[in-house]
C-alpha cells in the first residue's frame, strides 16, 4: 500500500516571488501529472487542506477538475483558507461522515491500514480546532478497532515546531489530541500541512510529519516576530509506503525540476 500527500494548493491565490506571479492551478495540475507518472504509482492521494485560498466556489472547480485527473482515488480535507459547504459541494462523491457539527472527517480502509481525516477548521481563524464533539468522534472510531493500524491526516500542526509565525496559528486543541492519541498505540503516524515547510518528529506515541506545499514554500526562519516569507523553493509531495517488517514508512518526493 503506497500513499501520497500533497497539501497546501493554494488555488486562486495571487502569488508573487521574486517578481514572478506563480500559477498555482498549473502547478497542482504538476502535481497531479507527478502522481500519475510515478512508479510504482501511488494506490491512494490524501490532500491535505488549503485547496484554495479564498473558498470561492469558481476556484474549487479548478481543483476538483485537476484532481480528476489522478489515476488513482483520492479524498480531500480542509484547511483554514477553505469553506466546508463549497468544498463539501466540489466533492460531493467523497465519504463525508456525519458527526455532530457538520464537520468533514470521514474514515476510509486502504488495504492493512485505515486512514481518518480530521477537519480541523475553524472559520475566521488561521489556527485551527478539535473540540469535544471532534474529539469524540475520532475517539468512537479509534476505540471501534484498537488494533488496526491507522494514518491520521489533519491541516493544521497539532503543536509548536519551532516556527513562531506558525506556532501561533496551529491547532490549538492539540494537547487533549496528543492525550487521545497516546493511548491507541496503532496510530503510525500523523500527516498534516499548513505550515509549507517540511518537519517530523515524534509526539503522543506516534509520528507526526508535517509535509511542505505543492505550490510554494516559506522561508524557514526560527526567529520571533518575523513575518511569512514564501519562496520557491521545491515542492513536494510526500509518499507512505506500508512495509510489514517497517511499518508506515516516509518519503519526499520532489515535484517538477
Amino acid at each position: 500500500m503506497l500513499i501520497a500527500q500533497i497539501t497546501d494548493l493554494h488555488v486562486g491565490q495571487p502569488t508573487v516571488i521574486d517578481g514572478r506571479p506563480l500559477d498555482l492551478a498549473a502547478r497542482l495540475a504538476e502535481a497531479v501529472e507527478h502522481l500519475n507518472r510515478l512508479d510504482p504509482r501511488p494506490d491512494f492521494v490524501v490532500v491535505t487542506g488549503d485547496l484554495t485560498n479564498d473558498g470561492a466556489p469558481e476556484d474549487y472547480a479548478q481543483v476538483a477538475e485537476r484532481l480528476g485527473r489522478l489515476a488513482m482515488p483520492f479524498t480531500v480535507i480542509p484547511g483554514n483558507h477553505d469553506a466546508r459547504q463549497a468544498l463539501r459541494a466540489a466533492f460531493p462523491d467523497l465519504p463525508w461522515c456525519e458527526p455532530p457539527g457538520g464537520f468533514l472527517h470521514h474514515e476510509i480502509a486502504l488495504g492493512p491500514l485505515r486512514l481518518i481525516a480530521l477537519d480541523t477548521l475553524l472559520p475566521g481563524d488561521e489556527a485551527g480546532a478539535l473540540c469535544a464533539e471532534r474529539l469524540a468522534w475520532l475517539e468512537a472510531r479509534l476505540a471501534a478497532a484498537p488494533a488496526q493500524p491507522t494514518l491520521i491526516a489533519m491541516h493544521h500542526p497539532p503543536l509548536a515546531i519551532g516556527i513562531p509565525a506558525f506556532d501561533a496559528c496551529r491547532c490549538i486543541d492539540g494537547p487533549a489530541l496528543g492525550a487521545l492519541l497516546a493511548r491507541y498505540d496503532k496510530v503510525e503516524a500523523v500527516i498534516c500541512g499548513h505550515v509549507h515547510r517540511p518537519i517530523s518528529l515524534r509526539w503522543a506515541g506516534t509520528v507526526l510529519h508535517v509535509t511542505p506545499s505543492s505550490g510554494y514554500q516559506y522561508a524557514l526562519d526560527l526567529r520571533e516576530g518575523q513575518a511569512l516569507r514564501p519562496v520557491d523553493e521545491p515542492r513536494f509531495a510526500r509518499l507512505l509506503t506500508w512495509m510489514p517488517d517497517s511499518g508506515l514508512v516516509s518519503h519526499l518526493s520532489p515535484i517538477g525540476p
